[in-house]
């Protein structure tokens, strides 16, 4: 018989998401088969790495090599299953590291990681799959703002992001002229670079997607009703939505919406799980972002899409580090 794989669920990480990727990684670990997987949890908070060891408690991390010493005796890593949200998890550092280390990881790369975290450079590149794009403009800090030219340009109201982050903190949708300044103060608050988008009204949705050596995953849509002024942290994380899935709406619109989202995957080069949102008005889908690092709490959009499709997350998870092990030797 095969010896268990040492699984490493990376959590934590250095941004606002940090207990957000906490409560997925417990949900993870719960997941993973025991009969396969030695599941470990390991926390990263800025330079300190330590394993959540459930007999020996909190240990170091050896970042030179990637292993833990427990009681003198070297444990070591077959797969670092990345559920971190957010920054070094999602934007290409923690692949980067693993890539040197040639340790298999359930993401896509390093270039996947940093353009589909950075918002403005990812619409970019899925402009040519023909889906329909917000209009939008970037900000760097520092930069002069000039209100009334945003305003001739976006119209209200304007969606106000960080460019680069997640779980929609620092988020604002702006309805009045005098809300744009503390918007955009709020966003820089974030992040060093800032997107300000035009508001599309319409129905939100969401899929998701993975594709391995063997075959694919396309899930079901799922509608997002936020009860919320729009799909924030509160909405995603606080049970502040109601998520209908499969969604009601025609079979056409679910297959187009299906169709993007695959042809999404392959062109931004993912691998791993992901999930793309969109807002769809007047039957145009309009691409809003892709989370390559989907929540897996509880309250997540994934795991209720598997259960659709009549599936568990154990054997999901398993499909998962198998394509990354198998991605690793080819």
């Amino acid at each position: 018989m095969n010896a268990k794989l040492n699984i490493a669920i990376m959590a934590g990480g250095n941004s606002s998401e940090a207990n957000i990727s906490m409560r997925s990684a417990t949900q993870i670990a719960g997941w993973l088969d025991p009969e396969r997987f030695n599941a470990y949890k390991i926390l990263v908070k800025g330079n300190t790495w330590t394993l959540d060891h459930p007999e020996k408690g909190s240990l170091p991390v050896d970042k030179n090599d990637f292993t833990v010493n427990v009681d003198g005796q070297k444990l070591t890593f077959h797969c670092a299953l990345i559920a971190i949200h957010g920054t070094p998890g999602e934007n290409g550092l923690l692949q980067a590291y693993f890539d040197m280390l040639q340790i298999p990881y359930t993401t896509g790369g390093v270039l996947n990681s940093a353009i589909t975290f950075n918002k403005y450079y990812c619409k970019e590149l899925v402009r040519d799959t023909g889906v329909h794009l917000a209009k939008e403009l970037l900000l760097r800090r520092g930069q002069k703002v000039d209100e009334q030219a945003i305003l001739n340009s976006l119209g209200l109201p304007i969606f106000v992001k960080p460019n680069e982050s997640g779980s929609s903190y620092g988020v604002s949708k702006v309805k009045l002229a005098s809300g744009l300044m503390p918007a955009i103060e709020k966003a820089f608050a974030e992040d060093k670079t800032i997107i300000l988008e035009e508001f599309i009204p319409g129905r939100e949705f969401t899929c998701g997607v993975f594709k391995y050596q063997n075959g694919e995953i396309i899930m079901p849509v799922t509608e997002i009703v936020p009860e919320t002024e729009f799909f924030d942290y509160e909405a995603k994380y606080l049970s502040k939505s109601k998520e209908i899935t499969p969604a009601p709406i025609p079979e056409s619109l679910t297959k187009s919406i299906q169709e993007f989202t695959s042809k999404i995957y392959d062109r931004l080069q993912c691998h791993g799980v992901v999930r793309v949102d969109y807002i769809v008005n007047d039957d145009k889908i309009y691409f809003l972002e892709i989370n390559t690092v989907p929540g897996m709490s509880e309250a997540s959009i994934i795991p209720q899409q598997v259960s659709t499709m009549g599936g568990n997350m154990r054997e999901f998870f398993t499909l998962i580090i198998d394509d990354a092990m198998q991605r690793s030797t080819l």
